[in-house]
């Protein structure tokens, strides 16, 4: 038996479907999937992204905002999209185990991530959150609160926001417990409410954490044996979408930071999942981390996906 964090992300949950009960279908679907790797004897800790669904909420917050209903912070927005999606996924995965008669107990956790109030991203926004918009729009938008907004792969323009590294879960040792008891255990969500430290307090600060990158930390504060990143392929492929396009299976540290050196992985998708499990797999030599889709997670153990293990 061993211990793994899976990060699911925010724009599957999404995908086809931006109603609360798109989203729940969505998730219960997930549930099959994540009961199943279960019950062939694995322990899981379950991360998520949010990133559409705090910036849609973001949206919400300023459309509504006026003086008696004022709009809310977007931590605190990522707390709210952490507890609603965190619900999601503990509600789904325990009626899955209720149905197959499995006694398994599943909780969420509230999750704070600690991050440096000097992260350069605060004064450089990277994250995209929320909708896509066109040229048109994002003019409107933009001259509302100053936001800025980038071009997203050809699909239109998203808003973005300080994406800083974290550096700590704050919760790690609630977690670790819980997990290590086999409860499965939703947290971290959205890359975790983004907090520094101030005056010796955790405060929180306006910011949107890579949800990769945290499973990443979380990982390891859990001391799991593998990192799981899903993903829309089943694969790590190089040579993406040409003619001599290659799905990778098993690869050293090393042979990934081959394929990173020579550019076949786009930063604003493959990239940080893939810098994400080397930065884990390097932390020990027992660890191993996959990137595959949802699907393939209960063959796994068979090694499908994509593995990177130490050299």
């Amino acid at each position: 038996m061993s211990l793994n964090v899976i990060a699911l992300g925010g724009n599957a949950i999404l995908d086809t479907d931006s109603t609360d009960v798109g989203q729940k279908e969505f998730i219960k679907k997930a549930a099959k999937y994540i009961v199943d790797f279960v019950e062939k004897g694995e322990e899981v800790v379950v991360c998520h992204g949010n990133g559409p669904q705090v910036g849609n909420l973001l949206l919400q917050q300023k459309a509504g905002d006026s003086e008696k209903n004022p709009a809310l912070k977007l931590d605190s927005c990522v707390a709210m999209t952490q507890g609603s999606i965190g619900y999601w996924l503990q509600n789904a995965l325990s009626n899955e185990f209720a149905k197959r008669n499995v006694s398994k107990p599943v909780a969420s956790v509230v999750t704070q991530v600690e991050v440096d109030a000097n992260d350069p991203s605060f004064t450089n926004p990277t994250k995209p959150i929320g909708p896509f918009f066109t040229e048109e729009e994002v003019k409107v938008e933009a001259a509302k609160d100053n936001s800025t907004f980038v071009e997203d792969s050809g699909r239109g323009y998203r808003k973005v926001v300080p994406s800083p590294q974290p550096q700590n879960i704050v919760e790690k040792e609630a977690i670790r417990t819980m997990a290590q008891g086999g409860v499965v255990t939703v947290s971290a969500g959205g890359g975790g409410i983004p907090v520094i430290i101030r005056d010796g307090e955790y405060v929180g600060v306006e910011a949107v954490i890579d949800k990769d990158f945290t499973s990443k930390v979380l990982a390891e504060n859990v001391q799991a044996d593998c990192l799981i990143l899903l993903t829309g392929v089943d694969n790590i492929y190089i040579n993406y979408n040409q003619p001599n396009q290659k799905a990778l299976e098993t690869i050293s540290i090393a042979e990934a930071e081959g394929y990173i050196q020579e550019g076949h992985f786009a930063a604003g998708s493959m990239l940080p999942k893939i810098e994400a499990a080397l930065d884990f797999v390097k932390g020990a030599s027992n660890r191993k981390a996959v990137i595959t889709s949802i699907e393939n997670l209960e063959n796994i153990q068979e090694n499908a996906g994509t593995t990177i293990v130490s050299d």
